[in-house]
């Protein structure tokens, strides 16, 4: 199965994870040393950022 291309940004994935408090795992790229507790925290924070971000009208142009 090919692979998809990353929907986030790297530069946001590592801002998550240092608000999140595990940036310290992924600090050397390595995402496989994360928790899928944290993976999906993860996600969750991005996606209220992107609502966020919508609901204020700066959505993708």
């Amino acid at each position: 199965m090919k692979r998809r291309r990353g929907i986030m940004s790297e530069r946001l994935k590592y801002e998550l994870a240092d608000e999140l408090g595990f940036s310290h795992k992924v600090k050397d790229g390595d995402w496989g040393n994360i928790t899928t507790r944290e993976a999906g925290s993860l996600v969750r924070a991005a996606i209220e950022r992107a609502e966020k971000l919508i609901s204020k009208g700066a959505g993708p142009n």
